[in-house]
């Protein structure tokens, strides 16, 4: 009973009553085999194009394309990490988010946000909106670094490099944003935030052009402040 036509199975849900249909990505956008870091991708299309590759969706029902973002960058695994701290930071974001691969096990490598990685998903996937999760695991730092700039061979390159080696030899310029030294993990209003975390995502939505709708500040259900 669990098996059915998925073709079939979709083309009644958008043809039948009204109702809405929540799609997940099955991995990063940057893990899709066309337009992630290959060859350190996955097998199939993770960014929006999969809603019609992989369920067989036509494009015109695609609503709203929500981006899910951490408050900072993480990887398993080999693959060019531009803003990945080998030192203390990292290991501090590595422990407090707890980061371990689902499936592996294997630690996560972790860095800074780098919002030229976010903003080439947003070029691809054209997000309506962005939920920010573990906010909180930024608690404890004094200043906050974020990847906005991308240079090669001393001159900056305005898009996200898809060949390997360019990305590898890319460094990357940061803006440093003064952190907040408090928990975040009580709030449950934008206002309720430290005014140097609202701080940071503006600066996110700025960046990008895209509002954030929902920001994540724990591990529970109810640990989420949605902004509209």
């Amino acid at each position: 009973p669990l098996v059915k036509d998925g073709v079939y199975f979709m083309y009644q849900a958008l043809h039948g009553p009204s109702k809405k249909i929540l799609v997940e990505g099955a991995n990063a956008a940057l893990l899709d085999i066309d337009f992630g870091t290959y060859p350190f991708v996955t097998s199939s299309n993770c960014t929006v194009g999969g809603v019609c590759t992989g369920l067989g969706i036509p494009p015109h029902y695609i609503g709203k394309v929500y981006g899910v973002v951490k408050s900072y960058t993480t990887r398993v695994g080999v693959g060019t990490f531009p803003t990945e701290q080998n030192n203390e930071i990292g290991e501090t974001l590595q422990t407090r988010g707890r980061e371990f691969g689902v499936t592996t096990g294997r630690k996560r490598r972790c860095g800074w946000l780098d919002l030229v990685l976010v903003k080439y998903a947003h070029m691809i996937n054209g997000f309506s909106a962005l939920a920010v999760t573990k906010l909180d695991i930024l608690d404890t730092f004094e200043e906050i670094r974020v990847g906005v700039e991308y240079h090669l061979d001393g001159k900056k390159i305005p898009y996200f490099p898809a060949n390997q080696e360019l990305l590898n030899k890319v460094t990357v310029k940061y803006k440093d944003l003064p952190g907040w030294r408090c928990s975040t993990e009580a709030a449950r209003t934008f206002d309720d935030l430290p005014a140097e975390a609202q701080a940071y995502i503006r600066f996110i939505e700025g960046y990008l052009g895209v509002p954030v709708k929902w920001i994540g500040v724990g591990k529970s259900r109810k640990s989420i402040i949605k902004l509209f």
